[in-house]
This record gives C-alpha cells, structure tokens and sequence, in this order.
C-alpha cells in the first residue's frame, strides 16, 4: 500500500529509498535568493526529486540562467480558480474537521499582526491547492524555506494531507516575528538552522524541548565555480583598492556606514573606488548619501546582476564589505551567502559582527569582524587591507580554506538530503511496523480507504488523504 510515496508493506525498509521532496518558498525567481535555486539544482544532482511551490511569482528584469528550467515546471497558481475552489471542496467532503482546524489555527495563530494575518488568508486558498496536488504528485515531504509564510503553509499542507514537513530558518523570519514558531516546531519533522546562532535564538523562544528537532546545516556555495582568478588582485602592490559591496538596499544590509567609511578614506587619501551591485527601496537614499558626500566619482552603483556577473565582479574586487547592522524593525542577517561566496573566489572580507557571521569569519584569520554601525572601524579595515598586499592574500587564503571545510555546497546539501531520506526511511518503518501489527492481532487497516483516488472536478486525480490525529 503507498501512501504519499510511504510504502507501505512489511519489506518496504528494503527497497531503494527516493525522496520526493517539495519546496515552499515565498517567491521564485528571487535575484538575491539564490541559495534556494543552487540547493535545488544540487538536490537533484544527488537523486532527490524536488517540485517547486512558490507561493509567489516574482518577476524581476534580471533572472539567473539557471532558474529558467525550474521556473518552467514550477507549481504557479493564482490567489483563487476554479482548481483552487475544487481542491477546498475535496478536503471538505473527505476531511471536513482537519480542514476547519487547520483554518481556525492559522487564523489564531496570526491574528495580531496584519502581515500575517492578511498573508494567511490570500495564501490559504491556494496553498489547500497545493495540498492537493502535493497528495496527487507523490510528495514525500515538504520542506518550507523560511520560517514565515512558506511554514505556515506547508504546516497546513501537512494538517491536510498527513505528508511530513520541515522548514529552515535563515534570518529575519524568526528574528522579527516568531508567531506559531512553538506550533510549526512541535509539527514538524524537524527544522533546519543555518547557524547555531539561530538555533540559540530559536530554543529560547520556544524552549529546550525543541532543541533536538533542529539541525544546523550551514548553507553552501559552490566551490568549484567560486575559485580564486590566477593573478588575481588581492596579492599584488598597493594601487587603487576596488572595494565591492553585494546587497539589495535596505537598512539591515548597512550601506549608509559604507558611505561614510568610503568619505573617510577619501579625506585620507585612499585610491579606491566602491561598487555597490543590488538595488532596493534605500537605493535613492543611498544615492543623496554619496552626492551629498562628494563621492559620485567614486562609488558606483552597479544595479542588480546576474550569479554570473556577481561572479565576475568578486574576480576582480580587492575585498568585499558587509557592514550589515540588526535593523529598527528587528531584521537580522544570518550568515550572508556573499561573504561565502567571496571568500571561496579568495577574496579578503570585512563584516560586522552580528549574529551568525562569526561562524564564517574568523576575525584576522579568515576576514575582518567589526562593530556594527561603526563607520571610523570599517575605514580603518579597509585602510589596512588597502595598505597591506600581505594581509590580503592570507586573508583571501584562510577565508577560502574555510569555506571548502564547512560550507560547500555539495557537502551541505548532502546533509540536508540525508535528513530527507532518514525521514522517509522512519516512516517507511513506522507503516510496516503498524502492518505487522494489524496484522498479528487481525485488524484491518482500510478502514478509511487510505490512497483510494478521488476525481478532481477541475480534471485531475488525487489519492484521498489518509486518517490523522487531526481528526481525532
């Protein structure tokens, strides 16, 4: 008997074990996620088929050229259609009770915050679709990445559908707001950290209890591609020092304390020049900042850019900058895939020390820590990698050696897949233990007729739902 992709016989823990694994994000093609487009392409590289269910389309006039195959067969849906009204009216004939808990618990759970609020109901619709199609398709496990609305709806997907769930927290998901954080937790299989940094932060809101339910697995870059350019920058003589800075324009990411720190160098009489590739909301702010400073023939701003063009530019910068600070609105970084991918081209960074990035920086060993918000600090950084040729190769050198050891990508999502494959292998066990013990005491186990198909009015089929403690 399958169920979901669960075997369900007594020898189903010896046959090949093939997750098929769904991802919830909040919007694809993202230009500044791009750790979920990589994680995806390296997930099937390793075997696992991945579906792709953006509860958002984005549209921005850059995309990576690699998205463009998943952006193709990725699950789009609008707010509501008639497949969308099908899929409601399917759980409420076959699981009327788990349909209005789960309703009424994302409901309450997010009542206080009109963000989450107003995000619950837009998105329940189609999210039940996705439930829907989810059963239909095979999933064996839904993995939300972030905290926020992507595991909210993959937690309603599980109440719906019994498939089991995780999610990842990153940054500002469970920095700013944790609403249902306990809830989502106690559901899940388990969750990912991308630091322990943000484990810390996650088990003191919700408590030690949920301490063994998440993992931390640093996220990866791709150290084959990401590789120092021969005869690069960062090891030559003192000439004019190319300051690069890549983040999208908003007050978290700390742009205005680059400014000031590149007015400083200028009045000490640095040859530099910045480039600051992203764009943003702050973007004109930042704009008035550098007229007003005198700066426009020195730093540049560069636009969003392709992986590709990032790249490109990382091969010839003499150091990458970050001074991202902790936010007004409690938005906090978590450990910033630029300064990975940075360091694994051999490039000297400098950063502030703020959650999760001192995991990845080691201060005067693979980078440069500061203080947030302290601009005379970063000038004085900057100055001195500026000055020293030395410093910069060493750096360069550390920085990538660190990389290699602990956030390669290959290596990371590997973890992450083998914490889809242990999953499906448990339950796969559970069911076969639950049939040898149906069977040793005569009882049958279809009394709900678990994987029987029911016709979606829209055209499609789906195996209807099994029972679950949800309608207990």
């Amino acid at each position: 008997m399958d169920v979901h992709g669960y075997v369900g016989d007594a020898s189903s823990t010896d046959r090949p074990v093939t997750p098929r694994v769904a991802y919830v994000m909040s919007r694809f093609p993202k230009l500044t996620e791009t750790f979920i487009l990589y994680e995806i392409l390296e997930m099937q590289r390793l075997g696992v088929a991945v579906e792709v269910y953006p509860l958002l389309r984005e549209r921005e006039p850059v995309a990576h050229a690699e998205a463009t195959e998943i952006i193709r067969r990725a699950h789009y849906l609008p707010f509501i259609s008639l497949p969308i009204i099908a899929a409601h009216l399917h759980f409420i004939r076959r699981r009327p009770r788990a349909y209005v808990r789960v309703l009424g618990e994302i409901l309450r759970g997010t009542v206080g915050s009109r963000k989450f609020f107003l995000g619950a109901i837009g998105l329940f619709p189609k999210t039940v679709r996705f439930a829907y199609e989810m059963s239909a398709g095979g999933i064996t496990h839904v993995h939300a990445h972030f905290a926020h609305h992507p595991a909210v709806a993959a937690l309603v997907i599980h109440r719906l559908t019994g498939i089991p769930f995780s999610f990842t927290a990153r940054g500002s998901d469970i920095h700013v707001d944790r609403r249902m954080l306990r809830r989502k937790l106690d559901a899940a299989d388990f969750a990912i950290a991308v630091s322990s940094f943000n484990k810390h932060v996650m088990v003191e809101a919700c408590g030690p209890g949920v301490a063994d339910k998440i993992h931390v697995v640093y996220g990866g870059v791709d150290v084959d591609r990401l590789r120092p350019r021969a005869g690069s920058e960062t090891g030559t003589a003192r000439g004019t020092f190319r300051i690069l800075c890549v983040a999208r324009f908003e007050a978290v990411k700390g742009h205005r304390y680059l400014i000031e720190a590149c007015r400083i160098l200028k009045e000490r009489g640095v040859p530099f020049e910045c480039i600051l590739v992203g764009d943003g909301k702050r973007r004109s702010r930042i704009e008035r900042q550098i007229a007003e400073t005198g700066l426009a023939d020195r730093v540049k701003l560069d636009g969003p850019r392709s992986y590709a063009e990032v790249i490109e530019r990382l091969s010839t910068a003499s150091a990458l900058v970050l001074p991202t600070v902790p936010a007004a609105d409690g938005k906090r970084e978590g450990i910033p895939n630029v300064l990975k991918e940075a360091m694994a081209c051999g490039l000297p960074v400098v950063a502030s020390a703020v959650s999760g990035i001192p995991e990845l920086v080691e201060h005067q060993r693979s980078g440069l820590l500061l203080p947030a918000r302290d601009a005379v600090a970063l000038a004085d950084a900057l100055e001195q990698l500026w000055a020293d040729p030395a410093l910069r190769h060493r750096l360069g050198h550390n920085g990538r050696d660190k990389v290699v050891r602990d956030f390669n990508l290959r290596d990371s999502t590997a973890r992450r897949a083998a914490l889809f494959t242990d999953q499906v292998i448990s339950r796969r066990a559970e069911t076969a233990e639950g049939i040898r013990r149906r069977a040793a005491t005569g009882v049958s186990g279809e009394t709900s007729a678990p994987g029987s198909a029911a016709v979606d009015p829209a055209g499609a089929t789906a195996p209807a739902p099994p029972a679950s403690s949800c309608d207990t």
